[in-house]
Order: structure tokens, then C-alpha cells, then sequence
């Protein structure tokens, strides 16, 4: 960079490249030629600095967008009250012409001045000043040029650490340097004409410091303290030292070499130490705790490898042996004798005291005893004081001086820590010790043996039963003689105690379902006294045993049997316990009613019962048995309504049912049947003369169901046996087609439009349906009367009830598939009872029924009857 002055202290051009970066030099300006004084120096942009020697830096990018910039450099002297300026302009040099690689031509260029750089020796003697180096610029034969420096300790003249000769470029130090503190020196040198010119670019020169070993090796702690388990083994590291040199790293002078100087006490050495690293490891194969509890050693660090030679430092090295149990603890004494009276509780009787050699407070050292022998009814327990590491032996359980004078006791002792054998030594047996305690005898009160007597009760027992017997013996004397008994008030008063004997009886009946006793049991406590007024106390526990006193009984006895003949469920209860009560056994104690009816088990309580084929309708009173696991038999008799119904509401309404042989009306039963017989007689008559005076005829229509509410228990699909030409016969007043009996049979006939019959034929006991031809002429008989509902039901529900009975004597009691089955009940019927009565449409006044019918059946009436 060249700088050209015109007009000194007015104006200074300065060629510089288009783009500048940060802290680069611009230039140097010569101040103390414009201004010698000046102590203020500033510049007018914040682009640039400028330096005490005239040095212009920038302090951030710069880029010469209009190829030249302008600042100003202002200088003053304050106390004077003097200023001058400056002008400096910052013109963008030419740009030289570049050539492509292959066009490239070699240039000889103009040397650099640059000295190497100079070394300083550390805390030099001199003489001062010193010439470290000259600087001489290779236009110095043709310019005259002064040099000047900058940097840190620089100085014009000889009052800074170094400085430059003006005229000649020398540079001299002006005392010795610490190279701790100044490592090396970097000096910029400028060379300029006496106008200011810059011919040449600024040197940067360095000055180096060489070490001298001036300082001392020095640990990093004044005291190292390490601690060590006793009978380690060799080779086990223990520690390390560390030191430090603040002269050059990697030199000899910070080489630096550790070793021990001396060892306290003075015995056998026990450690080593590492030269280079520092680390001091065992070396004794022996370190007794119990004969040297720490070493202290001194130990020194010598740097340049240890020679003699060298700067050294002396330290010091604590070590503590720590304990570890290598000792067994062992009893002062092998025997001990104590006192105790008997039945104290809870008392100290006798202290052990033992000898360990390991350090005092530490689980090495700690004593745990243990009572090894005779103590198998755990009446002693022996515990450590922590104070004195003594063994305490208490009496916690009661002695007894009858059972035993004296007893013996063997103790053992060990340590908190496990024993670890120390090299070299043979393995120690357990210290033991044997204590004799000998009891004291004490006059005691009566003793119940057991202390606590069950006594089991039969469920009501007599009042004043003997139970048993509670009695308790005298400690000293080994008997009963003169020892009273009795129960102390406020407890449950269901037994009594002999004063003398020692009696137990009951004095209320034991009943387990009554206040107090359903628990089952109590605990009463019975007081002995002796002679002397002492007392003894002991526990009766009374429990009382299930008995079989009550018996089983059923708990629902009326029932009603519909047509469906579906079983009936008889549960039975009892109200003792087991093994009194389940399982029951039923028996119809009756033979008679047994030859009908049957029972079947459903599980431990309860049975069906059902009939065993056609019985007749009526109620029956059915003795039934039950007799339990104890044996117990309660009679129940079970009443039976076997009704004509298809739901048991229908006999809860006031029907009556069809009494069987065997039943026994009663008075009013036979007025109704006498009652209900005549106005049937007169509705005969009333119905014979209606058909014989032929007037009332009826127009019948293709299907007769359409004109008739029906009830139906049939849920699936049946057999159509009847079609649209189907019409009744005649009443027996006209042709004498119904109700025609011949012999033993009796004829049913339902006589079709085209000539066909359907007959039901009874004879023999066997029932049959069939077709028959029609006789005189092929005409078809109108018929004004028809079957009713209940004629055909009473004739078709016992066959078909009878095939369905036998189809349920199978083991499964399941039925096949080809026959009738049974249904349950699935709702109330209807208030009007069967519908059936619609079937006679002579009587328009027998049909007011149908206005208390239910909403939903209102609208089926009115669809199905005409009025």
C-alpha cells in the first residue's frame, strides 16, 4: 500500500483495492509533523480508526462504490487549544489485466524485506539495551527512510521494553523479559520517507521469548490425604500426587520425576510411588490396622527428568489403614451365674462383656450375641448395648420354679461385619460363654390347666346338664385341695361352676336361634382361689353344636293343576344346620294316591310332584313326607286343584272344577250342581223346540269358524280338517243324526254339502274318527245346530292328553317330536271365559258378553258377529 502526501497536514491520497475488509491497514499518516502536541485524535468516519503512529485501519467492511472516498482526521491539543486537519481521500487502484491459466506468464518480482524472527532469551543479564534484530528496507538506497514500530511494549524511544532506531532499523530491549508473562512479542515496522511516503508494505516482526528454568515445580495440594482397607494386597492403588511447573510445557523444564523421601514410622516401607505418574500403590503384603493405624510420608517432584540438576518440591502423604474384622470378639469369661425370681417378666438379670481388637465403634468391632442353647420355650432374649457393646440377658416368658430350679444357657458372640481372615492366619472357632440362671421359688396362685377349656353343648340341652368339669391345681402343692371356683357377674350366663368341684352345667336352654346365642359360642372367665386369697384365672369357651330340633317342612301346600298336567315343584325347608337339614327324601305317604301320583327329585330340596297317568278333575289332599339328613320326618299334606283350565286364573275366578270319584262335596257345591242341572235342563228343552218347529233355519256359510271366537292353546301348524262345505248336522230333534246310540257305541256325525260324514265312534274303550257315506236319496241335510267348543274339547283332551302322558315316560322326559306338546301359560285370559257359547246363533241375547270384552278383542267381535 503506498500513501502520497500533498500539502502536508491538508490533504493525503491513499491507493487501496475496490473492497476492504475489517481491521485492514489503509495507510499511515505522519501526525507529529503536523501536529507535535496533539493528545485528541479522531476521525470523521466510523469506517476508520486512527492510531497514536498515524496508522489508519478500517473497523468494518468497505466497498468504494464511486471509486473514491473522502474522510477527515482531526487533531487537537487540547491545552493549547490548537487544532488541525486532515483530509485523507481513498482512491480505487487500477485494476491490472488478468490472463486466462494457459496465458499465464511468470513475472520476476521485488524481494520483500523481512527478517526472520528473533528470539529473547528469559531474565537476560544484557548488557540493556539490548539489539534483538534490525529491519532495513530495500529502497533505502535510494529514499531516506526512518523507522518506526508499533505493538505492545513499543516505544519510540528507549523508556518501553523495546524500541527502533530511527535512522538504522535496529531494535533494542530495554531489560530483561518474564516469559511467563510475555511468551512472545509481535512488533509492526513501518519505513517512510520524510514527506510520509510508505514505499514499502508494514513488517510484522515477532520476538520470541526462550524459556529458562526459573520456577519451580509445586504440588497441587499442600497436604494428600488417602485412606486403605488393612490386608490389602500388593499392587492395590492407594492414591495419586499431582504437581504442576509453569515453565514451557514439553520441555525439561516441566519434565517433571515424584519420589519418596521418607516414610513415618520408620518400618518397612509400605507404599510405592510412581516417578512419572504419581501414584503410590501398597507395597507391604501386611498393613495391620492393630499395629500402625496410618503412614505419613514425604515425597518430592524434581523437574528436568529428575536431575540432580533440576528445581525440586517436598510434599506430604497421609495414609489411614482403615479397619476391617480380622478379629473374632471373644468372651472375658466362659461361665456366668445369675438369680431370677419366678414369674418376673421383662427384667434385666446379668451383662457380658467380650474383647475385640478391631477399632472401637465400627461393624468390625460391634458385638451380636445369640443364645445357642436352652432357650427352646424362648423365655430369655439377650440384646447388645450399643454404649458399651455389652450383652444384656433379660427374662421375657414367666419361669417356673416347679417346673424347673435352675437353667443353663450357652451364648455365642459375633461381629455386625462378616470376619474376614487376615493372610496368613488360621481360622478362629465361635467365642461361646454358658450362663446358669438359677429361679427363685415365689408363692403363686392357682393355675388352670389348660388355661383355656372348650366345652362343646348339644343344641337344647336340658336345663342343669353337666358339661363338664374346669378345675385348676396349686403351683407349691400339685392339688386341688381347698381351691374355690366362680364366674365373675357381666358375662353370658349360660353356665354355672361348683363352688368345690369345679362343675360345669347349663343353667338356660342352648338355642342357636335365640338373642345372644346365635353366635354359637362364648368365653367365659372362672376365678380360682386358694387358701391364702390368691388367685388364678382361667377360660371356659362354651360352643354350642347344631342340633337336628326342628323339622323339615314344605313351604307352599296349595296349588292348582291345569289341564296341561305340567309337575308341580315342592320345596321344602328345614331350619337347622348341616348335616341335619339337606338333602331331603320325599315319600306320598298314602298308597292309594301313590298309585296316581309320583315324585320325581329335582335336586337336595326340592321334587316334582305329577300325575302317573288320566285321573279326573277334583281336589286331592296328597300326604306327602319329608324326612331330612338327621332322620327328622315332617308330614305336609299337599292340596291339589286339578282343574279343567288352561291357566290356574281361570279356577282362582270361582270355577268349578269336575270333581273326581273320591272327592267329598260339600253342601253348597251340591246346591250349585242341582241349580247349574236345571237351567242346563231348560235350555235343552228351550233349544229341542226352536229345532223342531223348523222355522228358525240358518243360512250356513262355506266356512262355519268364520262366524265364531274360538280360544286355541295350539302354537303350531295343524292338520286341516275342515273346508268351506262344511256344515252341522241336525239337532237330534229333526233326523235324528246326532246323538244316535246303538249298542255300546255312540255315533258323531258331521254331515258334508256334497254327501260325506265325519263320525267319532267309542266303543270297546278304543275311539276312532272316520268318513261315512249319507243314505236316503244323496240330498244334504241343513242342519240348524252345531257342536260346541266344550263337546268337542272334553271329548279330544284326555286321548290327546293321554298320548302326550306317555310320551314323558322316557328317561330325559322330553317328548317326540310327532306328538302334541305343551304349553305354558303366557297370559290372563279373557273376562268372558270361552267364546264358544257364540257358536249358537238362535240366542242374540247370549252374545251380551261381548260388551265386557277387552279393547282388543272389540274390534275382532264386531268383524266376526253379526247383530
Amino acid at each position: 500500500v503506498l500513501s502520497l502526501c500533498c500539502e502536508a497536514c491538508k490533504k493525503v491520497i491513499f491507493h487501496v483495492p475496490s473492497e476492504l475488509e475489517a481491521d485492514t491497514l489503509v495507510g499511515r499518516v505522519d501526525l507529529k509533523e503536523c501536529l507535535q502536541s496533539a493528545d485528541f485524535i479522531s476521525s470523521s468516519d466510523g469506517n476508520f480508526k486512527i492510531l497514536e503512529d498515524g496508522s489508519v485501519y478500517t473497523t468494518s467492511a468497505v466497498s468504494l462504490s464511486a471509486e473514491k472516498k473522502t474522510f477527515s482526521i482531526l487533531l487537537k491539543d487540547i491545552q493549547e487549544d490548537v487544532q488541525k486537519k486532515i483530509h485523507v481521500s481513498l482512491v480505487e487502484e487500477e485494476k491490472k489485466k488478468t490472463r486466462h491459466a494457459r496465458d499465464t506468464v511468470l513475472k520476476r518480482t521485488k524481494r520483500r524485506w523481512g527478517p526472520i524472527p528473533s528470539v529473547m532469551i528469559e531474565n537476560s543479564l544484557g548488557p540493556f539495551p539490548l539489539q534483538i534484530q534490525q529491519v532495513q528496507s530495500d529502497t533505502a538506497q535510494n529514499y531516506t527512510i526512518y523507522y518506526s514500530a508499533s505493538g505492545p511494549g513499543i516505544d519510540q524511544d528507549p523508556k518501553g521494553l523495546f524500541y527502533i532506531e530511527r535512522e538504522t532499523g535496529n531494535i533494542f530491549a530495554t531489560r530483561a523479559v518474564d516469559r511467563e508473562q510475555y511468551p512472545s512479542f509481535q512488533i509492526i515496522c513501518f519505513a517512510t520517507t520524510p514527506d510520509g511516503y510508505s514505499p514499502e508494505v508494514p513488517l510484522v516482526h515477532t520476538i520470541r521469548i526462550e524459556d529458562d528454568n526459573d520456577n519451580a515445580p509445586y504440588f497441587t495440594q499442600d497436604l494428600f490425604e488417602f485412606s486403605v482397607l488393612e490386608n490389602s494386597k500388593p499392587g492395590v492403588v492407594v492414591g495419586r500426587v499431582t504437581a504442576e511447573d509453569r515453565d514451557e510445557p514439553y520441555t525439561l523444564h516441566t519434565t517433571l520425576k515424584y519420589r519418596i523421601v521418607s516414610q513415618t514410622p520408620p518400618v518397612t516401607p509400605a507404599f510405592s510411588l510412581h516417578g512419572d505418574t504419581g501414584v503410590i500403590s501398597v507395597l507391604l503384603p501386611q498393613l495391620d490396622r492393630e499395629l500402625v493405624s496410618s503412614y505419613t510420608m514425604l515425597v518430592e517432584v524434581r523437574d528436568m527428568a529428575g536431575q540432580p540438576f533440576g528445581l525440586c518440591t517436598t510434599g506430604t502423604v497421609v495414609i489411614r489403614i482403615e479397619d476391617t474384622n480380622d478379629n473374632a470378639p471373644s468372651f472375658k469369661q466362659s461361665q456366668y451365674e445369675t438369680r431370677v425370681e419366678e414369674n418376673r417378666v421383662n427384667v434385666e438379670i446379668l451383662r457380658i462383656s467380650v474383647v475385640d481388637l478391631d477399632e472401637p465403634g465400627s461393624p468390625g468391632s460391634g458385638a451380636v450375641y445369640e443364645i445357642i442353647k436352652g432357650n427352646d420355650d424362648r423365655s430369655f432374649e439377650i440384646t447388645t448395648d450399643k454404649n458399651t457393646n455389652e450383652g444384656v440377658l433379660c427374662v421375657v416368658k414367666g419361669l417356673d420354679y416347679e417346673s424347673a430350679k435352675q437353667r443353663i444357657l450357652v451364648i455365642a458372640v459375633n461381629n455386625e461385619a462378616p470376619y474376614m481372615l487376615a493372610p496368613h492366619s488360621q481360622q478362629l472357632s465361635q467365642s461361646t460363654s454358658s450362663v446358669t440362671v438359677h429361679v427363685l421359688d415365689v408363692d403363686e396362685g392357682p393355675v388352670f390347666k389348660p388355661c383355656l377349656l372348650r366345652i362343646d353343648v348339644k343344641e337344647c340341652e336340658d336345663i342343669g346338664a353337666n358339661i363338664g368339669r374346669y378345675i385348676a391345681e396349686d403351683p407349691e402343692t400339685g392339688n386341688s385341695e381347698g381351691i374355690c371356683y366362680r364366674i365373675p357377674p357381666g358375662q353370658c350366663n349360660w353356665i354355672s361352676i361348683d363352688e368345690k368341684s369345679g362343675e360345669v352345667r347349663t343353667i338356660k336352654v342352648l338355642d342357636r336361634d335365640v338373642g345372644e346365642m346365635r353366635r354359637g359360642q362364648c368365653n367365659i372367665t372362672v376365678l380360682a382361689i386358694d387358701r391364702n386369697g390368691k388367685t388364678g384365672t382361667g377360660t371356659i369357651q362354651v360352643v354350642i353344636q347344631p342340633g337336628n330340633k326342628n323339622y323339615p317342612r314344605i313351604t307352599k301346600t296349595d296349588y292348582i293343576m291345569c289341564r296341561d298336567r305340567k309337575p308341580i315343584c315342592l320345596t321344602a325347608q328345614d331350619g337347622d344346620e348341616s348335616p341335619y337339614s339337606t338333602p331331603f327324601v320325599y315319600r306320598i305317604s298314602d298308597r292309594s294316591l301313590a298309585s296316581s301320583w309320583k315324585i320325581t327329585r329335582h335336586n337336595d330340596n326340592s321334587v316334582y310332584l305329577s300325575p302317573k297317568g288320566d285321573i279326573p278333575f277334583g281336589i286331592y289332599d296328597i300326604p306327602v313326607s319329608v324326612t331330612d339328613n338327621g332322620g327328622k320326618v315332617g308330614e305336609n299334606y299337599i292340596k291339589v286343584n286339578y282343574c279343567d283350565c288352561v291357566t290356574p286364573t281361570e279356577c282362582t275366578d270361582g270355577a268349578t272344577p269336575r270333581a273326581a270319584g273320591n272327592v267329598t262335596l260339600g253342601v253348597w257345591a251340591i246346591l250349585a250342581m242341582i241349580l247349574g242341572s236345571l237351567l242346563l235342563l231348560l235350555i235343552l228343552i228351550t233349544i229341542c223346540g226352536c229345532c223342531g218347529s223348523g222355522v228358525m233355519h240358518r243360512h250356513v256359510t262355506d266356512d262355519c269358524a268364520n262366524h265364531n271366537l274360538i280360544i286355541s292353546n295350539t302354537e303350531a301348524p295343524g292338520e286341516e280338517v275342515m273346508d268351506h262345505n262344511i256344515i252341522p248336522l241336525q239337532s237330534t230333534c229333526d233326523q235324528g243324526g246326532y246323538g244316535i246310540k246303538t249298542g255300546d257305541q255312540q255315533t258323531f256325525e258331521m254331515v258334508k254339502g256334497r254327501g260325506h260324514t265325519l263320525e267319532s265312534v267309542k266303543g270297546g274303550g278304543h275311539q276312532t274318527l272316520g268318513s261315512v257315506k249319507e243314505g236316503g236319496g244323496g240330498q244334504t241335510m241343513m242342519d240348524t245346530c252345531r257342536y260346541s267348543y266344550s263337546e268337542w274339547h272334553n271329548f279330544t283332551h284326555p286321548r290327546l292328553g293321554e298320548k302326550v302322558h306317555l310320551c314323558r315316560q322316557d328317561e330325559e322326559q322330553k317328548h317326540s317330536e310327532d306328538y302334541l306338546l305343551s304349553y305354558n301359560y303366557e297370559g290372563k285370559g279373557s273376562l268372558a271365559g270361552s267364546v264358544g257359547c257364540c257358536s249358537d246363533q238362535h240366542e242374540e241375547e247370549a252374545l251380551d258378553f261381548l260388551d265386557q270384552l277387552e279393547p282388543k278383542f272389540r274390534t275382532l267381535a264386531e268383524t266376526c258377529v253379526k247383530r
